[in-house]
């Protein structure tokens, strides 16, 4: 039952985000339009069949039960599967309709979906950098990281005790920064590295990506927390060998070990009692305990990372936050833009990065695990530059296809064929639909062998 629970929570998440994202979107076009005095027929978010709707003025406002889009229906607007209101070459074209209006009044209608998701995105993280502020850590104050063998960064060739202190060329301030999306996306990534007192540069393979995608993760501060106990658990193994708060555990069964994550590696690991070394302000004291059977933990407790790192709290004014909010939205635009050259490319796999519906709900519903309304509304800005991008891919039957030809008869000062447009629409359509299943069925089959 309890699958059943999520798996409907993971539904709702994913419907919520798409929803606010298509509403954006359509009310960009539909805006555009009522500006430039066009006739919009319908507003509809969702496509059909049709679960709400009433009609005022000219258009009428629908809610489709098919959540993963919408559309402007929009007069003399040539459409792929009629969901604008064409009007034939040879009828009269009336001012207020799509064709009778100038060409650049047009591009601003068709281009104003994808603006007003890019302000989304801009207002999404503006507005959490107002209220929440932000947790920055420098990359000063901490120290080394362990590096397990066969993880990601082991595979790049870091090792356990390397500081990272900057990417690409560039020493950083914040930890934040080295994994930004635009810089882990760059075409020759490297990381600054202080390595016993020396700077040296690790290069990164080219499908670099693919290798964190299988392997889990990059690094992170947690990996520099110490194998310091900041609290012991009663009545646990530990508890009954002696331990106190502050012990530092120096070695596990004769191998020492330096930080949190090694020491859960290795008690995890083993099979039978553990022989501890416990460093106790000037003493070192040896342990003999047996993990918990089931769990194969001992009962200790880890420190926060507030207790080991200098963590600063930042906090911004409302036009403080406005350039976090666009520096965020430009460095993730970047991040994709540079991705999705990656997978064309072939430096990285397009099946192992490329997600469909199934894939976005996972990760929304992850994030919202983990983050709560922040993590929803991060990935919802994240999702909102997406489809952005995607929508302005010179398609047909998306954003950029309609401008592409907008473009042509702005140039030529003639439009093409309504048949050359319907045409070619209706590929770029039924290309969308193929990508779609494709898509999803890779989805599913990334699902089931993960």
């Amino acid at each position: 039952m309890d699958w059943l629970v999520s798996f409907s929570q993971t539904i709702l998440i994913f419907i919520a985000a798409i929803f606010i994202l298509v509403t954006i979107h359509e009310l960009g076009h539909f805006l555009a339009a009522k500006y430039f005095k066009m006739r919009v027929s319908k507003f509809s978010i969702g496509f059909p069949p049709q679960i709400f709707g009433f009609k005022k003025g000219d258009t009428e406002y629908v809610i489709g039960a098919t959540p993963l889009g919408g559309y402007v229906q929009i007069a003399g607007m040539i459409d792929e599967v009629g969901m604008g209101d064409g009007s034939d070459d040879e009828e009269e074209i009336k001012p207020d309709e799509f064709r009778g209006r100038p060409v650049w009044q047009r591009m601003i209608v068709i281009t104003a979906g994808v603006i007003f998701n890019a302000i989304l995105a801009v207002l999404i993280y503006t507005g959490m950098a107002w209220n929440y502020g932000e947790n920055v850590v420098p990359v000063d104050s901490v120290p080394g990281i362990y590096i397990e063998e066969g993880s990601a960064a082991h595979q790049i060739g870091l090792q356990t005790g390397d500081q990272l202190v900057g990417v690409n060329g560039k020493k950083v301030e914040y930890f934040n920064q080295l994994l930004s999306p635009s810089a882990l996306t760059e075409r020759n990534l490297s990381f600054m590295v202080n390595r016993d007192g020396e700077i040296i540069t690790i290069d990164t393979p080219s499908d670099f990506l693919d290798i964190i995608n299988r392997e889990g993760g990059f690094v992170d501060p947690q990996l520099a927390l110490p194998s310091k106990v900041a609290g012991v658990v009663d009545d646990s193994p530990a508890y009954e060998a002696g331990m106190q708060d502050g012990d530092q555990i120096i070695s596990v069964n004769g191998d020492p070990v330096a930080y949190w994550v090694q020491l859960v590696n290795k008690i995890r690991d083993s099979d039978s009692s553990l022989q501890l070394v416990v460093q106790r302000n000037d003493q070192q004291i040896e342990m003999q305990l047996t993990p918990d059977p089931d769990t194969r933990m001992i009962g200790i407790q880890a420190m926060a990372l507030s207790e080991v790192f200098e963590i600063e709290q930042r906090t911004y004014n409302l036009a403080q936050s406005f350039v976090v909010g666009a520096d965020r939205s430009t460095d993730t635009f970047f991040g994709i833009i540079q991705g999705i050259g990656k997978m064309f490319s072939g430096d990285i796999s397009m099946r192992e990065n490329l997600g469909g519906p199934v894939a976005i709900a996972s990760i929304t519903k992850e994030a919202t695990d983990s983050g709560g309304w922040i993590g929803f509304w991060n990935i919802t800005a994240f999702l909102s530059i997406t489809l952005a991008i995607m929508n302005m891919l010179p398609i047909p039957a998306l954003d950029g296809g309609h401008f592409m030809f907008l473009a042509y008869e702005g140039i030529t000062r003639r439009e093409p064929s309504p048949k050359v447009r319907m045409g070619l629409q209706q590929l770029g359509f039924i290309f969308l639909i193929g990508l779609f299943i494709l898509i999803t069925f890779n989805d599913i089959l990334r699902t089931i062998g993960g």
